[in-house]
Formats: C-alpha cells, structure tokens, sequence
C-alpha cells in the first residue's frame, strides 16, 4: 500500500500507512525486511519535508537492514532515494557515488541520475537518457515518476516543442490520480513551459496553484522552486519589486534546507543587472558623468588614466545609443544608475 501511494504521489495516504507500519514493526523486531522498509518510507517522507539530515540517516539504517536481509535491489532503493538527497545538496559526488552502486544493485537510478547529469552540466547525456526512458515507461504511473524530470531536462535543453505536449500528459494524468503532489508538480511543469516560451504572464496562475499545492503538504523546497519561477515571471513582467520579495524567500529557504546550487541559482537571480550590456566599471564611470564630474574627475575618483575614461566613455555612448554627456546623464538617471 505505502509503495503504490508512493508511485502516484500520494503522500497524505503514505505517511499514514507509515506510521502504521513504523508502530508495527516496534512490536516485530525480528522482522528485519520490514524494519528496513519502514525506514526507506520514514526518508521519503522526511525528504519531502526538507528533513535532508534524517532522512539520510534513515536510507543509511534501511540500505544495513536490507544488507542483512540479503535482498539486493531493496538496497538499491534505498541508495538510489540517498541519491537524490544529496543531489539536492549539491553533493554531487556523492550522489554520482550511490546512484552507481544503486545501479550496482539491480535499481537503475533514474530519472535522478539524469537530473545529476543537467547540474553537472551533462545536457547531451541527460537528454539521452530521458528520452530513452520516454520510450520505455508508458504505463501511467511509471509516466507520473518520470514526466515532471524529464519536462525540466527537455527544457533546460531548450527542446520546448517536446517538452510543451509532455505537460498536457502529465497533467492529465495528474487529473486523472487526483494526488495533490503530482497536480503541484503538473502546475509546475506548465508554469516553467509557459515562462521559458516567452508567457510570464501565462505562468503566474500555474505557479501558484503549484506553491498552494506544495504548502498544503509542507515542502518547503518545493514552494522554493516555485517561487524562483515566480520571481522570474514576475520580472519578466515588470514587476521588480514583487520579484524580489518571491526571489529572496526562496533564497532564505534553499539556505536553510542546505539546497547548495539551488541557493546559489536564486541568489544570483537577486544580483543586480546592468541595462544594455553595461559592465559594473562602465555603470561606474556612467554614474559619475551624471553627477556633473568631468573625464580628469572621474579618473581621479576611480584611480584610472584619463584616456582610458575617454575609451570607458566611447563603449558607453555606443551600448546605450547616445552622443552626449547630457543624454548618458538623462541615460543614468532613468535606469538608476546615478
């Protein structure tokens, strides 16, 4: 029961089997396969959660209880859901390590094998593999595992014309199970297509249903990723201020959990950036022309040679289209650079 609620994301039902299962086995302590169970479902839970420290430790308890118990591609379960903790953690390595030693096991560890390969940069190799597992799994709910991955890596590859009927299947599907974390995931899935094919505005209501979805089942990470997607619409559609609010919660968020590349991702999203290609020196020198000061000036403030002020000048003049110190001035001052 636990492991079909878990196959179609059902996880209100999985975690009361859970429990049901964890007091069970209190009472049957010689029944090790079970004991090692309980604590791979204990994980998931706990991963779901942004509980990444324990639900480490429970793989790490499950993967010794298989081992005694002498049944192999258990093990791989539990290394291959170990894997995915640490994926999220940024330590790759690691992850690379148990998704190989699941494979080892009789468990092929996918798709968090292939969204290991995106992070790592591996886009060829990770559009590969989803689409060879978009061959193999057609069952529903083999699909429902795999589709909200393999939507994320066809995107990240820029392949939006496979990626745009993917969601319409998995929503449907999601309809279709009526499990509240596979509708966030759906939702989410369309928002990041909707964004990434030029409609913010489009992605906003998908978006948040997703987050309502994901705080409704208390997943921190995942109101995260949402709310990155967010920001991005939302400055997408001129709306900074509100971007902002929704970037730096997520920021605050992704710290927390220890979510390392996702922290690091969203807070480069927060960084500044410059109109028309600016460089920070060139923003620099624009800035100081809009206070009045003269090339001799600026050379002085900024410790540089007056003609190379002069060349800073000229690249500035060219990138934002005009000929006068007036007009960088008027320049400077629109874009809040003065």
């Amino acid at each position: 029961m636990i492991e079909g609620c878990q196959e179609v994301s059902d996880f209100g039902r999985a975690a009361e089997w859970t429990a049901a299962l964890a007091r069970w086995c209190a009472k049957q302590p010689g029944l090790v396969p079970y004991t090692g169970q309980c604590a791979v479902h204990r994980g998931q839970l706990m991963a779901l959660t942004g509980a990444w420290p324990q639900a480490l430790e429970e793989f790490d308890a499950a993967v010794r209880r298989y081992q005694a118990a002498g049944t192999s591609e258990a093990v791989g379960l539990a290394l291959n859901e170990r894997g995915d903790v640490l994926r999220r953690l940024g330590e790759y390595a690691a992850a690379e390590d148990c998704y190989e030693e699941a494979s080892g096991h009789g468990y092929e560890p996918q798709p968090g094998l292939a969204l290991l390969w995106l992070a790592r940069g591996r886009t060829r190799a990770a559009l590969a593999a989803v689409g060879r597992l978009l061959e193999e799994r057609t069952d529903p709910v083999n699909r429902s595992r795999l589709l909200p991955a393999a939507i994320e890596v066809l995107v990240e590859a820029g392949e939006h014309d496979q990626a745009t009927p993917l969601t319409g299947e998995l929503d449907r599907v999601a309809a279709e199970f009526g499990c509240a974390a596979l509708r966030a995931r759906a939702a989410y899935a369309a928002g990041l297509v909707q964004l990434t094919t030029g409609d913010p505005a489009g992605a906003l209501p998908y978006l948040r249903k997703s987050v309502q979805a994901w705080q409704g089942l208390g997943c921190p990470c995942e109101i995260a990723r949402c709310q990155v997607l967010l920001g991005r619409a939302l400055r997408a559609l001129g709306d900074e201020d509100s971007a902002v609010a929704e970037l730096k919660a997520a920021v605050a968020t992704f710290d927390k959990l220890g979510a390392k590349p996702s922290h690091r991702d969203a807070e480069q999203l927060l960084r500044p950036t410059l109109p028309d290609g600016l460089t920070a020196r060139e923003a620099e020198v624009l800035g100081l022309v809009a206070s009045g000061r003269s090339n001799l000036q600026i050379a002085e403030a900024l410790v540089l040679s007056e003609k190379t002020v002069a060349r800073h000048l000229s690249n500035i003049f060219t990138k934002i289209g005009v000929t006068s110190r007036t007009a960088a001035a008027a320049y400077a001052f629109e874009h809040g650079l003065a």
